[in-house]
């Protein structure tokens, strides 16, 4: 009875070590997400990809706005004893007045794919969110497996200590100590191996959150932010994901293409303006008369019809054309995408509970035995290798029972993530939220200025 007292006490050291509910210093599953939101590099890499193609914008409107050089030259030229020198320098403008509504549906193009690239950016944050959930708890859970395993090994060591004691005495075999003996290295190699994977989880924690977990507290599943049914989830998922917004307005870009690729076809009207001021100076023998400043204005008007252009714009209007057919598809791709994610996420949830509650009572049934059989060997009733089978049961069911844990965990922001709901708002993240229509806004108008709106 001596080693049960000592195994509950190691028992209640490990549950206080692992889910330290009063631990002040211990680290939240939402003080992780909200380090995540704010660090991970993979997510501020896509919100750069956002700000790129926010220009997108700005350089479609550049298409009907005007055009304005200057240029200058400066000439020597000698014949036979005379030097002519011919300076000459220039303004020019000239402005698009019509280009086949191509700029007009160029803009349109440009502003469904930054909707479609806030929607894409969206579920980068779903992602890593959900990312950064999975590596808190698979933290947790490997810990928790790794003090198991190494509190299996204590067991082990003291039915080795007892398997010889008893043999010392003549109660014994050396069967049973060679049994006890296996089953102790087993376990070594087992702990090995569980602190290994602890350590690897770490690392992926620290890739998604950006620092290295210290004392983490055990975290509930999001049950609050979860619909009742599988029916309303879907329902959610399917208006509200940012995936299916992403592929929708990926359609409307790729329409808004087609006509402008269409616009190729029709006439191009623009003016143009230009001044220039050219001055001539001779010397050697004099010229007469042809010595001075000559300046000259000239304003006109373009009009250009395209009747063949070898095929080339032809071929573009029907490469959009089914350019906008794929991307309708993808809709549908994605819609199916989002409905198994739902489905998966919901059924995996749902044996998760199932599998969390029944483990918790083998648990309790496999613990009860062990200390059945542990007491029948201490009367001659029972073997070494029943007392080590009946504590394989008990190892087994304990890590059982951390699984199913982790993955009703798990399960239920993937629920949230599967449906589009994932997000800082929702969950209450103690973070500011980041806002791409700011840089877009301050980006889509602008005529000029090589800084970006951050200073660079």
């Amino acid at each position: 009875m001596k080693f049960m007292r000592s195994r509950v006490l190691a028992a209640l050291t490990l549950s206080a070590l692992v889910f330290a509910p009063a631990s002040v210093s211990a680290e939240t599953i939402m003080g992780a997400l909200a380090k995540a939101y704010q660090n991970n590099p993979s997510l501020n890499a896509s919100r750069a990809g956002v700000r790129v193609t926010d220009e997108d914008v700005a350089i479609a409107k550049s298409g009907m706005r005007p055009r304005i050089s200057a240029s200058g030259s400066y000439q020597l030229e000698r014949r036979g004893g005379n030097e002519i020198r011919t300076g000459q320098f220039g303004l020019s403008l000239e402005q698009p007045i019509f280009d086949g509504f191509q700029t007009r549906n160029n803009v349109s193009a440009a502003e469904s794919r930054v909707r479609a690239a806030v929607a894409s950016l969206r579920n980068d944050e779903l992602n890593t969110l959900f990312d950064a959930a999975s590596a808190y708890m698979d933290v947790i859970r490997d810990r928790r497996i790794a003090a198991l395993t190494a509190e299996n090994l204590e067991f082990l060591e003291e039915q080795v200590r007892s398997s010889r004691s008893r043999l010392e005495v003549g109660e014994g075999t050396r069967t049973d100590v060679a049994q006890a003996e296996s089953r102790q290295q087993a376990a070594l190699a087992q702990l090995s191996a569980a602190r290994a994977q602890a350590e690897a989880s770490a690392a992926t924690y620290r890739q998604v959150v950006g620092e290295d977990p210290g004392s983490l507290r055990m975290a509930d599943p999001v049950t609050n932010l979860l619909p009742s049914s599988l029916n309303q989830s879907l329902a959610i998922a399917l208006s509200e994901h940012p995936v299916i917004a992403a592929r929708e307005h990926q359609v409307d870009a790729a329409a808004f293409s087609v006509k402008s690729a269409e616009g190729s076809l029709l006439p191009n009207v623009s003016a143009s303006a230009s001044v220039q001021s050219t001055d001539t100076q001779y010397s050697g023998l004099p010229t007469a008369g042809t010595e001075g400043t000559t300046n000259s204005a000239r304003v006109g008007l373009s009009l250009n019809v395209p009747i063949y252009q070898g095929g080339q714009a032809s071929a573009t209007v029907r490469q959009s054309k089914e350019s906008l057919g794929q991307a309708r598809i993808n809709v549908d791709v994605s819609r199916d995408q989002v409905r198994q994610a739902v489905a998966s996420a919901w059924t995996q949830y749902e044996a998760a509970r199932q599998s969390a509650a029944a483990n918790r009572e083998v648990v309790e049934a496999a613990e009860l035995a062990l200390s059945g059989v542990i007491e029948e060997r201490d009367v001659g009733q029972r073997t070494t290798l029943d007392v080590l089978n009946a504590q394989a049961d008990v190892i087994t069911a304990q890590i059982d029972l951390v699984t199913a844990q982790h993955n009703v965990v798990v399960a239920s922001y993937a629920i949230l993530s599967a449906m589009g709901r994932l997000t800082a708002d929702r969950l209450g993240l103690q973070v500011a939220t980041y806002d791409p229509q700011e840089h877009y806004n301050a980006v889509k108008d602008k005529w000029f200025g090589l800084r970006t709106p951050d200073g660079r």
